[in-house]
């Protein structure tokens, strides 16, 4: 018998267009050499253009869900992301706090790429209050730092460096903002930690509008310290992963274009026997 490959446990809810959402994390995790573990959090109705409807799981399921995996199996990190209640977050919450020493990469999924609400304002204090201050990393995009870090009665033109600030103050250890959402030339994603900025990537801004890319970045991330990498590399290898999954994506619908996951696999076609 082989030994496993490191096991990825995700809280997502469900994307039947396989672009975003859980399907996008067993996607990339797969792709990333992880074996990913899923529990759904809510199921929606949405296409390739944006999310029409959204049913949150019952708490108890959710928690009876992770509870049989994590007693069964070894989990090497977490991924979060859209979480459907406040009922969810709590009982999620109580969930890493029991593993302490298991990583958490949270994806802060508040809208969709058309601007659908995904998070309510309750859902989202939820979150700085219970999710955060456990989360080893959070993926935020500049619209989303300055959402989740934002005081009543603030300009919206928050620095990101004091979103960052802000976040880590909440708890979490480290924060990646990433500037696809920018006007920018160029993609800048910056890495904060306590003492600031700790790395800065710039990649070249790619045409088209992309639907999962921010799942994609943060469970490429959540593998790569599945494996045992340091913070650093693998949220640099994890960049590298997803902008190899942008170049190649796909338009299947009338909507935004998906990241091909398993873009190395194109590379080489599977010959069959002669």
């Amino acid at each position: 018998m082989s030994s496993s490959p490191p096991m990825v446990l995700v809280f997502a809810a469900s994307d039947p267009t396989g672009g975003a959402g859980m399907q996008a994390d067993i996607l990339t995790l797969a792709g990333m050499g992880c074996h990913p573990l899923t529990v759904v959090t809510a199921i929606t109705v949405q296409d390739t253009a944006g999310v029409d409807g959204v049913s949150a799981i019952d708490a108890e399921w959710v928690a009876d869900q992770a509870r049989m995996l994590l007693e069964d199996m070894p989990v090497e990190a977490f991924k979060i992301g859209m979480l459907g209640s406040v009922e969810n977050i709590a009982v999620i919450a109580e969930i890493l706090s029991d593993y302490p020493d298991i990583p958490v990469v949270l994806d802060p999924v508040l809208a969709s790429g058309r601007g659908d609400d995904l998070s309510s304002e309750d859902m989202i204090a939820a979150m700085k209050e219970m999710i955060i201050p456990q989360a080893t990393l959070i993926t935020p995009n500049s619209i989303e730092a300055r959402l989740l870090t934002m005081i009543e009665g603030e300009e919206d033109d928050i620095p990101l460096e004091e979103c960052a600030n802000r976040l880590i103050q909440m708890g979490c250890e480290s924060v990646l903002i990433t500037g696809t959402h920018d006007n920018t030339p160029r993609v800048y994603n910056v890495l904060y930690g306590v003492d600031g900025v700790v790395q800065t990537d710039a990649w070249d801004r790619l045409p088209g509008s992309y639907h999962g890319s921010g799942c994609t970045l943060a469970s490429a991330i959540a593998a790569g310290l599945a494996y045992g990498n340091e913070l650093k590399r693998a949220v640099r290898d994890g960049q590298e992963y997803t902008y190899e999954t942008l170049k190649a994506a796909f338009r299947p619908g009338m909507g935004q274009y998906i990241p091909d996951r398993f873009f190395w696999a194109q590379e080489t076609p599977v010959q069959g026997n002669a």
